[in-house]
Formats: C-alpha cells, sequence, structure tokens
C-alpha cells in the first residue's frame, strides 16, 4: 500500500483499498431481517396472514357451524395420558350440559364412557379454498358427537377458536383494502400540489384541509343509519371503509406536499424538463418515487389504524355484523358477559390478537425507518 493510499485510508477508513477485503453492503431487507424485532414481527405477522388465508383447512369448523347443546361450553379438555398415567395419542370426551332449574345456571361434564381421538386431516365441512378449489379435509378434528372447542364455544355453541381464524381474514384485510384506496389519492394529489405550486397548490390544499376536518366518527354513524339494513356485514363495513378511504388522503397528500416542494428543485428535475418530459411524467416517474421510503413506513404504521378503526365500529355494532365474524364483533360478545370474564378469560383471545397483530406493525414500522432512512445508510 503507497503513502497517499495510506493517507486515504486514515481519513476515510470507510473507502475500500487495493489491498482490503471487498465490503459488502446490506440490502433493506437484510438489514430489517437481521434485527431481531423486525425478524419476529414478520414472522408473526406472515403466520397470522397465513392463518387467515387457510382458516378452512386448517380449523376444525367453518365460521357458521354451531351446536346449540354446548353454547358457551368451556374449552375442551385435550388428553395425552390415560388413567395409568401412560402416554398416548390425544384424546377427548364427549360433553354433556346439565341445567339448574333453581339457580338457572348450566354446568358441563364429561363423559369418561368413550374416548373420542383427536385425528389429523379428518373430513368435514366441504369449503372451497379461496373459493375456487372444493375440499373437505381439516388439520385435524374428532368424530361427533364429541366436540373439538380449543377457546370454548359462544352463546350460540360456534367454536370460538375457529371463529377467530375467520375473524382475521376480515380483521387483517380490511386494513390493505383502505391503503390501496386512500394511499394512491394522497401520493398522487400530494405530488401534483407541491410541483404546481402557486395558487394551484394552494387552493388544493385548502380543499385538503376541509376535507381533514370532517369529523369521521359522525360520519360513521350517519353512514351505518344510512345504509340497507339487510346488507351482509361484510359489504357493510367495506362499503364504509371505502367512503372513509376517499376522505383519508389528505393527511398524507400534505406530507407528500411538503417533500415534493424540495424535491422538485433538484437537478433531475430540471434535467427531465430540459429533455422535454411532460410535468405529470416527471412527477409519476422521478418525484414520487423520491418519496417511496416515506411512503413505506407509513403504509406500516397506517395499517394498524385501519384494523383498530374494524374492531372498533364492530364492537360498537355499526361494523361486521353477526353471524359473520370479526375480532371486534366477537370481543363485543365477550365483554356483553363481562361478569363472566374472570371465569372464561379465553373470550378476550380476540382482543391479544388485535393487540399482537398492532403492535408488530408498529415495530416493524419503526424499524423500517431506521433501515430506509437515508441519513443511516452506510456500509454494512
Amino acid at each position: 500500500m503507497g503513502v497517499d493510499q495510506v493517507a486515504i485510508a486514515a481519513l476515510n477508513p470507510l473507502i475500500p483499498t487495493t489491498d482490503s477485503v471487498p465490503l459488502v453492503r446490506k440490502s433493506p431487507f437484510q438489514k430489517l431481517w437481521a434485527d431481531k424485532v423486525a425478524r419476529t414481527a414478520l414472522v408473526v405477522l406472515t403466520m397470522l396472514y397465513l392463518c387467515a388465508g387457510f382458516a378452512d383447512p386448517l380449523t376444525p369448523y367453518s365460521m357458521y357451524y354451531n351446536d346449540p347443546d354446548l353454547a358457551n361450553a368451556p374449552p375442551t379438555s385435550v388428553y395425552v395420558q390415560d388413567e395409568q398415567g401412560n402416554w398416548t395419542w390425544p384424546y377427548v370426551f364427549a360433553v354433556k350440559r346439565s341445567f339448574d332449574p333453581n339457580t338457572f345456571g348450566q354446568s358441563y361434564t364429561e363423559d369418561h364412557s368413550k374416548r373420542y381421538p383427536v385425528k389429523l386431516f379428518i373430513p368435514g365441512e366441504e369449503y372451497k379454498i379461496f373459493g375456487l378449489i372444493p375440499f373437505n379435509l381439516h388439520l385435524f378434528g374428532v368424530n361427533s358427537p364429541a366436540r373439538i372447542f380449543l377457546l370454548g364455544a359462544d352463546v350460540n355453541g360456534r367454536d370460538n377458536f375457529s371463529r377467530l381464524f375467520f375473524g382475521a381474514q376480515k380483521s387483517l384485510t380490511i386494513g390493505f383494502l383502505g391503503l390501496f384506496i386512500s394511499y394512491p389519492i394522497g401520493i398522487l394529489y400530494g405530488a401534483i400540489s407541491g410541483f404546481a405550486g402557486g395558487i394551484t397548490d394552494n387552493i388544493m390544499m385548502r380543499i385538503a384541509e376541509a376535507i381533514m376536518s370532517i369529523p369521521s366518527f359522525y360520519l360513521l354513524i350517519a353512514l351505518a343509519a344510512i345504509l340497507p339494513a339487510g346488507m351482509p356485514g361484510g359489504q357493510r363495513f367495506a362499503l364504509i371503509t371505502v367512503i372513509l378511504s376517499f376522505i383519508g388522503w389528505a393527511g398524507l397528500a400534505r406530507i407528500i406536499r411538503g417533500m415534493v416542494l424540495a424535491i422538485k428543485e433538484e437537478e433531475f428535475v430540471y434535467a427531465a424538463r430540459a429533455v422535454g418530459m411532460t410535468e405529470i411524467n416527471t412527477i409519476i416517474k422521478h418525484v414520487v418515487p423520491q418519496t417511496m421510503t416515506f411512503i413505506i413506513i407509513a403504509a406500516t404504521l397506517q395499517v394498524p389504524s385501519f384494523i383498530l378503526s374494524e374492531s372498533g365500529l364492530s364492537f360498537i355494532g355499526l361494523g361486521i355484523q353477526q353471524p359473520d365474524a370479526s375480532w371486534g364483533n366477537m370481543l363485543k360478545a365477550a365483554l356483553d358477559n363481562v361478569n363472566d370474564l374472570l371465569e372464561q378469560p379465553w373470550l378476550i383471545a380476540p382482543g391479544l390478537a388485535i393487540f399482537v397483530t398492532i403492535l408488530c406493525f408498529n415495530s416493524l414500522g419503526d424499524v423500517l425507518r431506521d433501515v430506509l432512512d437515508p441519513r443511516m445508510q452506510g456500509i454494512s
């Protein structure tokens, strides 16, 4: 190594020299995966979405299956040892309900006269994978008359464990539905406003501020009141989400506009103008991509707000309606029997699922902000 190279290496150790080992720059995903918090969040979210997508084959019962004789039944006990204490294949017992006319209470007792082994890939109710492929195999289950309710049954005798998976289909996908509607509008609107400047910018921003001033909560109540009473719960909330998405883009538009005001003074924008590129093409091909770091981070933080909105609306009866399942209306059904929660803690499983999902999205967004921040980019 020459004297000049030694001097350069001393001034900036990040500059590779001819005698040094080539440095490898990690991709954003590699940096994200290297973080334990982000990796855990990604794994948990992937599992949640897989469970939601394959709810039919993964659960023993459908969303609507019910056994009225087991209303409010506790979780099924799964045994792995026989009476002599020997290990055996998991099995359950059939459960019988008894009613006390004096106290109006009900109790459940196991019938130990016959064992019902837990079977894998057991034929059951027919369904269609992704609505296309007919199938009838379930990952696990037991033969009738026994039931396997891992999280107990609700007031109608429906399996809470199965409904938790089906509820995830709506609670987890509703966030992306709103995101796909509001984000393109907000990004394009804000980019055009910031790039145009002048009176156009002022008019567009005043419109955005007027939309931001609309109280979304009261708008939700009004929309819920005018929608047809017989509309299915999924369509009902999807329609509300679509309408709210069209007014939820204004905040994002203001932020994108501020970023574009700085980006449009960069040399590459002047170069695009010099070669005759139209302004809309300049915005789409050169300006908007410069904001993608913020957009990706904001998206991971925005999805939880849609999930919380769905849960909150279903909780107060304005979202997904029974018998369809969502985490919100399952939690509402649990809290309707708030006096029994201490004796039935498994009923708060939907609330725990909401908490874990929001925590994972927020943790992922926080790490993404560090990974994609240009000021923190370096050779690693």
